[in-house]
């Protein structure tokens, strides 16, 4: 009987503990063109409302496990072609609309339609057709297996609105999450507040949460220090985040990403359209000094597009070993030496401090073989419409965060132009073997394949490093997909 009660008390103050009200501020790096994730691939998006204001069928959890959202249960047939998902019951809108099958025919017929704008449609390619069984059943039929289709419902893309709602999700996006969206202030920040409809009881702890546009290192540390801030959501700095780490008043929190900082080459175009100069490349980037150098020790140096903590990883970062010889050697083949250095513009996202860094440091090496890379820093929104969307540039860097993104290579109008039928041979063979070891072997042969024909200079899985006041409880210690979920976050008092 003393153990029962030791117990009930345990749990009574456990629930005491987790205090609720107040506004959460964070800091994050960048304003996103748009605040929905099915119109603009930017990863600013789900970081802010992924889970906390727009929910698919299934969602990923802290440990990138795939877990019920607004489905909660799902089965698929012996082939893998019928797939059925039982929906919760008495799910609201934040707009007061009951969440229906209705809602999730009209998301995936549009989502698997080309024309209609919305962001990856190859995800949703192999359906057939999506059809509301009944108010709470919804049965998709797929045209051939797709290893990837649970995987694909759990993505951002595949968050669910209102049936009907296209263009007013891009600003004012309307979800069944625990928040609901309240204000997008275009330079400042986004405001979300506490849903009371939200269908699990007792969440969220919090009243209000304020997403803050802030980009500069500088300026996140002294706002944390002031208390304008609660917390620096990514993207602090190694030397900051040693800082904090001994003041008592602080919390430093590190973790795993899915994130590959990459240095992008446009394969299409002189003079990375030449797989010498790109092997060269990778022979002339000090991945283990850039580690320790620039970020302190922090990271992990990759080889080819797939971080350690996924499934099926294959270390290659070997692959090319630390060689200014060979790296002089092979830009020598390529017709390129003292008296016709190899020159190109390094184009570098402004809002985003570790690809800055690293591209500056690395820049700087290049220089060591006689390269001379002219670095050309362009604000996000430049970024996304050149780089990004027009594929109008010679060499970037930027941090690849969505999970099991090895796909976007097996489409060759993606940003880096490359074109090789044998690596979509390798895809669809990949997402049609019914045998979880064959998609395995298949997923590490597009990674040595990649690194093979050194379609970019994979530099390192960069880490998370959040940084936060005390007070902070309950925040993710991992992204294994961008999302910084607030849904059990509180502030202690």
């Amino acid at each position: 009987m003393k153990r029962t009660l030791a117990l009930l008390a345990l749990g009574f103050s456990l629930a005491l503990a987790q205090t609720r009200g107040g506004e959460l501020r964070v800091a994050i790096l960048a304003e996103p063109p748009v605040l929905d994730p099915t119109a603009s691939t930017s990863q600013e998006i789900p970081r802010m409302l992924y889970d906390n204001v727009l929910q698919g069928l299934v969602k990923f959890n802290e440990k990138g496990e795939i877990v019920p959202a607004l489905a909660e249960r799902w089965q698929g047939s012996p082939t893998s072609l019928t797939w059925t998902f039982y929906l919760r019951k008495g799910v609201r809108f934040h707009n007061g609309s009951p969440f229906t099958a209705e809602d999730v025919v009209f998301k995936f017929t549009r989502a698997r339609d080309p024309k209609s704008g919305h962001t990856h449609p190859e995800y949703y390619q192999d359906i057939q057709s999506v059809e509301a069984k009944d108010p709470y059943t919804v049965v998709f039929r797929l045209r051939q297996p797709n290893q990837d289709f649970l995987f694909n419902l759990a993505r951002p893309d595949s968050v669910i609105g209102p049936k009907g709602r296209v263009e007013e999700q891009r600003t004012n996006p309307i979800g069944t999450g625990p928040f609901r969206f309240v204000a997008w202030e275009r330079g400042v920040g986004v405001r979300l507040e506490r849903f009371d409809g939200y269908y699990e009881p007792g969440l969220p702890y919090l009243d209000r949460v304020f997403f803050r546009f802030l980009p500069d290192p500088n300026a996140q540390l002294a706002a944390l220090r002031a208390g304008d801030i609660h917390v620096i959501g990514l993207g602090v700095s190694p030397e900051n985040a040693l800082v904090l780490q001994r003041d008592p008043a602080f919390k430093v929190v590190t973790g795993f990403t899915t994130t590959e900082i990459t240095v992008g080459m446009n394969n299409s175009r002189p003079p990375f359209n030449d797989l010498r100069v790109r092997r060269a490349m990778q022979h002339a980037v000090d991945k283990k000094a850039l580690v320790e150098g620039v970020m302190l020790g922090y990271g992990t140096p990759i080889g080819s597009h797939r971080s350690p903590g996924e499934r099926c990883y294959e270390d290659l970062s070997g692959f090319y070993p630390y060689d200014p010889a060979r790296a002089r050697a092979l830009l020598q083949e390529a017709g390129y030496g003292p008296n016709n250095p190899l020159r190109f513009t390094f184009t570098l996202a402004a809002p985003y401090p570790y690809e800055r860094r690293l591209g500056e440091a690395i820049a700087a090496q290049l220089g060591q073989i006689g390269v001379q890379a002219r670095l050309e820093v362009v604000e996000w929104a430049t970024w996304l419409s050149r780089v990004f969307r027009g594929a109008d540039y010679q060499m970037t860097i930027i941090g690849h965060s969505e999970p099991h993104d090895i796909g976007i290579y097996a489409n060759p109008s993606y940003y880096f132009r490359y074109d090789s039928p044998r690596f979509r041979e390798l895809y669809t063979q990949y997402l049609r073997t019914p045998d979880p070891n064959r998609a395995c072997e298949l997923m590490k042969e597009m990674q040595r394949l990649l690194a093979q024909d050194a379609v970019n200079v994979w530099v390192m899985n960069a880490p998370y490093i959040a940084a936060m006041r005390r007070e902070v409880m309950g925040w993710w210690q991992n992204q294994p997909t961008p999302s910084l979920n607030v849904t059990r976050v509180y502030l202690a008092r």
